[in-house]
């Protein structure tokens, strides 16, 4: 598939968007509607698509929107999206978002959120405008293990303020909307490779990168965020409905969603845990405008969204009392140091502040992600545990906020390492601890964690519950990600309680390269079918020349032979070329080396490129799912 000629309008100031946004838009048409892309176009309606007019609803179709981002070195990137209209090939203009919103796109790693289910009418869409506001954007990087506050700039070093992107698809990747059908626009601002920030000034500087990417499927499959005020709930079938009020927005409403559920979905309803169709009925007692929260799975063929958690009503941070989420990076007694901490609170917006005390005390409630009803307390709550806290602030300063969550509740989260393995026994994995939740690990002291001063938790050999889960016997000294939940307080070891491990053949791997502000005309030494073999040691390699394999950062300098970048063998994949006023997109690995070898005619220079696969570094080679490359024309 190709997408190309894809322009920005208009003057610099909306050029430098194109340096700095990796955007993907994922377009997967409905069953029956013609099997993808190249589906024709909707038979026409007998009545006219009013959008908002219910008299009128059942002759248009529906998209859902989704945001969401890659994984990134940023704490926080908070802007405001003003508009994202779609145009028609005839050139009618209908808008998806009815109000401006404000997004965090560094939440938004392992998630998508849709933000809205926009009733359009059917018609072939063929371009789209995305509008963004940074004159109140938050931006926060991590610089030595700490927060500090970034400004995102252009090429030139102007800080960005409101940009317009203008999105053009080719014929063959169109978006038809076809009456009463729905189909799927989903988002994706890739910061970390849209980036280059310079953490030595203050505050930092993030620089654009000029890349866009844009895709027709998806490649990356993540869990799906909806937020939204109750309408009504169908219990023989198993679903509710919310009128969509996505992130941490306290008006308005973005279109109508069913969520369905299933008799495992773990629900917290005011306080109150539930399962299944237990929880569908106090969802449905506690009355229509309440709202939701629920996180689960997409079915793309059916357009079914299904729930594994609902919150609802006080359950949902921010409704009526202020919320914390962060990951405790101390603890001593009843007083928990959260770090990287979005501050949540019912008539203001969410905003970033990396320190907060909170208290807990034996009225605290305390929430274990997956253990519904579990009667936890606060000695539940550990160091590097990742939490969603209700209560009230109660002090801010400069340096810290304060927080009383006595009489509130916790909620603990699916927490993430990263680490190399040290050993592998029965039931029982000890790792070199690198991250947890992507914060360095020299941030959390783990004192008070074991069962005694001498068993507290010590990050050089973090000892994490495997159970029956399966370990690589080939895996030590290698990269390791776990999923879980950090270990009883002063009960330690084992340190953590594993649910998920990832192993080094499957550590997700990122490779970004650039050859400075002039390029390069020879990044690779050859460029073939079976994939790419990169000249690391060109001379004009620039201060990026990294791939990061799970905590492991790898230096591409101080390899001794070129890197093979080849396509991976299975699965959806996305090959990009951008230009200066262009933009190619391929799924087919042969079709895009075609296109790079006209491309690279001897004249353009490549500025920089990134790939995200698997790495394997006994045979250096980096099997990637998505490619891209920007080059410089002449």
């Amino acid at each position: 598939m190709k997408l190309s000629n894809m322009r920005l309008p208009g003057n610099g100031s909306q050029l430098t968007l194109s340096l700095w946004i990796a955007m993907v838009l994922s377009v997967i048409l409905v069953a029956g509607c013609g099997g993808g892309s190249g589906a024709s176009t909707p038979t026409p309606a007998a009545a006219v698509c009013v959008p908002d007019d219910p008299a009128t609803a059942a002759e248009c179709g529906t998209v859902l929107v989704g945001f969401t981002d890659a994984d990134g070195d940023f704490l926080n990137y908070s802007v405001d999206v003003l508009s994202l209209e779609l145009e028609t090939a005839g050139g009618a203009i209908v808008e998806t978002l009815p109000r401006k919103t404000r997004i965090n796109f560094s939440d938004y790693v392992d998630l998508t959120e849709f933000v809205s289910a926009a009733t359009i009418p059917p018609g072939v869409y063929v371009a789209g405008t995305l509008s963004l506001d940074y004159s109140n954007a938050e931006v926060i990087v991590e610089a030595g293990g700490e927060s500090k506050p970034a400004v995102v700039v252009d090429a030139d070093g102007n800080p960005l303020a409101q940009v317009v992107q203008k999105i053009v698809l080719s014929d063959r990747d169109r978006l038809v909307v076809s009456r009463g059908r729905a189909s799927l626009l989903t988002v994706d601002f890739d910061l970390d490779a849209s980036h280059s920030v310079d953490i030595g000034a203050t505050p930092a500087i993030a620089t654009a990168e000029p890349f866009i990417v844009a895709e027709i499927d998806p490649v990356d499959t993540k869990d799906i965020r909806v937020r939204g005020r109750f309408i009504e709930a169908n219990e023989s079938e198993m679903f509710y409905t919310v009128a969509i009020r996505p992130f941490h927005d306290r008006i308005g409403d973005f279109g109508r969603m069913k969520v369905y559920v299933s008799n495992a979905t773990a629900f917290e309803v005011n306080d109150v845990e539930y399962v299944g169709v237990e929880g569908l009925r106090a969802l449905n007692a506690s009355g229509q405008g309440t709202l939701t929260v629920a996180q689960g799975t997409l079915n793309v063929a059916q357009r079914e969204f299904t729930a594994n958690i609902v919150l609802a009503g006080s359950s949902v941070p921010g409704m009526d009392r202020d919320a914390v989420r962060g990951n405790v990076i101390a603890r001593d007694g009843n007083e928990l140091l959260v770090r990287g901490a979005t501050i949540i609170r019912p008539e203001l917006d969410a905003y970033f502040h990396d320190d907060v005390i909170v208290t807990i005390g034996p009225n605290t409630t305390v929430f274990k992600a997956g253990h519904p009803n579990s009667g936890l307390d606060i000695s539940a709550i550990s160091v590097g545990q990742r939490v969603t806290i209700r209560g009230d602030v109660t002090a801010s300063d400069a340096a810290r906020v304060h927080f009383d969550a006595s009489n509130g509740a916790v909620r603990m989260h699916l927490t993430h390492l990263a680490g190399l393995v040290n050993t592998i026994l029965p039931g029982q994995t000890d790792i070199e601890l690198h991250a947890i939740d992507r914060r360095r690990v020299q941030v959390f002291d783990f004192t008070g964690t074991g069962s005694s001063p001498a068993m507290d938790a010590d990050p050089d050999n973090y000892e994490v519950s495997t159970g029956n889960l399966f370990m690589n016997p080939l895996a030590t000294g290698r990269p390791v990600v776990v999923y879980g939940f950090p270990y009883t307080f002063g009960a330690a070891p084992p340190d953590f309680e594993g649910r998920t491990v990832v192993d080094y053949a499957n550590v997700r791997s990122v490779l970004g390269v650039g050859w400075g502000s002039a390029g390069t005309l020879a990044p690779f030494l050859s460029i073939g079918t079976d994939g790419l073999v990169l000249d690391n040691h060109n001379p004009d390699i620039g201060v990026r020349h990294h791939i990061k394999q799970g905590p492991v950062l790898i230096d591409l300098t101080t390899l001794p032979s070129g890197t093979v970048i080849a396509p991976r063998e299975t699965g959806r994949k996305l090959f990009a070329v951008k230009t200066t006023d262009s933009l190619q997109l391929y799924s087919n690995f042969d079709d895009f080396v075609q296109a790079l070898l006209i491309e690279m005619d001897g004249a353009s220079t490549a500025r920089s490129m990134y790939a995200r696969g698997h790495y394997n570094a006994d045979t250096n080679v980096f099997t990637a799912y998505k490619i891209g490359i920007y080059l410089l024309e002449p």
